[in-house]
């Protein structure tokens, strides 16, 4: 661009912003483009009093440049976002608005979250983190957390100082665990000390997804947490973790929370044991589903558990448990083998869906359905025999879960 003469600065701005209102009438973006293209492309120059010196040039700037971003295609669009930020921090509050904005086309809020990326302002911090919470566009979401990463440490600092601010400090928490960098760690393990136990879990559930030495014993702290909320996010962190089991003997912690007073607590406690790949884990498992004061939900959870531990030990305790009165547990049971997906173990549990065929052939008309599913699943041709039992089936539903079985493994003997 060719140097401007100071005395010119004024008269060339007023022709470009009058030439680019008119192309903005009539809608050529291209031309508003170019026009706009002729302005200072440089901060300093927009706040020193060589251009737009006065507000009505500034706003005028704006307005085009709002315009263009809601009306024109992707690309010009795109090409816009550049001139926002040399416009300053004055476009903060107008922006923030729009992409709060419902109304708004979800292209264009995603446009003002890019352009809001470039202020590590403690209103954009919350503005982004307004957006996670109230959006439900996959896109926004991501772009809203996205942005928030790109700020980075400067974000963290200001969401630092609104930990200090009551109103703000449940968004300052969300605005954390959403942006997830090793920075956001100290603050984080600062909040699991809140009396808050909203704002506990938050940090709890964030934590977890570090693996940062500080952070393991905060998690078996918050495992005896008097918030059930906090209790719940602990199990789940541990439960990602079974690197750690041995280590820090994690079977143990995780334990008492099978009879938990919350039920959700037993539930999340039982998945994590699961995840252990623990022999001492499943046998903690089998023992609570054996008592007959566990909760039927709880127990199909940790059916559902014992068959995640992907070891031989949970197969043999759920055909233990095929023992067990209850029809609805010992469909879940036929169904959880029929889900095995260690190569190894598939034949073990094919066994056992046989041996409780020929043990048991009074089964309800929906577990020969699934025993004829899970046996299909598994693709053992040594099933044949069984399904073509159950291919004579008086209950026409079934016939058809057999022949689905069978083709399944015609299939599996082709490759």
């Amino acid at each position: 661009m060719t140097d401007i003469k100071p005395e010119s600065d004024q008269s060339l701005v007023t022709t470009i912003l009058e030439q680019g209102l008119k192309a903005a009438q009539q809608q050529n973006w291209l031309e508003v483009s170019n026009q706009l293209k002729q302005l200072p492309q440089s901060k300093s120059d927009y706040h020193s009093n060589q251009f737009l010196v006065n507000s009505a040039d500034w706003q005028t700037v704006f307005d085009v440049a709002l315009e263009m971003l809601i009306k024109a295609d992707f690309q010009h669009k795109w090409e816009i976002t550049k001139l926002f930020p040399l416009l300053g921090d004055k476009i903060i509050i107008p922006l923030s608005a729009l992409a709060l904005d419902e109304t708004v086309e979800a292209e264009v809020r995603w446009f003002i979250c890019q352009i809001l990326g470039n202020f590590a302002e403690q209103s954009v911090v919350l503005t982004l983190v307004q957006l996670l919470q109230q959006s439900t566009d996959h896109e926004l979401i991501t772009i809203a957390g996205k942005t928030l990463v790109k700020i980075g440490d400067r974000a963290i600092d200001a969401l630092v100082e609104l930990l200090s601010q009551p109103k703000y400090r449940l968004l300052a928490t969300k605005a954390l665990s959403y942006i997830r960098t090793v920075s956001t760690i100290t603050p984080l393990l600062a909040i699991t000390t809140y009396e808050d136990a909203e704002l506990r879990a938050i940090a709890i559930n964030a934590l977890g997804s570090f693996h940062d030495r500080r952070v393991p014993p905060v998690l078996i702290t918050a495992l005896q947490d008097p918030a059930s909320t906090v209790r719940k996010e602990a199990a789940i962190a541990l439960g990602f973790r079974p690197d750690l089991c041995q280590e820090i003997n994690l079977v143990e912690h995780l334990q008492p929370l099978l009879y938990d007073l919350n039920l959700e607590v037993c539930s999340q406690a039982a998945i994590s044991l699961g995840r252990m790949q623990q022999p001492t884990a499943n046998a903690v498992l089998f023992e609570v589903l054996q008592a007959n004061t566990t909760p039927m939900s709880l127990k199909l959870d940790l059916v559902k558990a014992l068959g995640w531990s992907q070891l031989s030990s949970g197969i043999v305790y759920l055909e233990q448990a095929l023992s067990n009165p209850s029809e609805l547990i010992v469909q879940e049971i036929i169904l959880v083998l029929g889900r095995i997906s260690t190569p190894e173990l598939k034949h073990q549990s094919v066994q056992v869906l046989i041996n409780l065929w020929q043990l048991r052939q009074s089964l309800p008309v929906s577990s020969r359905q699934t025993l004829a599913t899970s046996l299909g699943e598994l693709r053992d041709r040594s099933a044949i025999p069984v399904l073509q039992e159950l291919a004579q089936d008086s209950d026409r539903k079934v016939q058809l879960h057999v022949l689905a079985a069978l083709k399944k493994l015609a299939i599996n003997n082709e490759q």
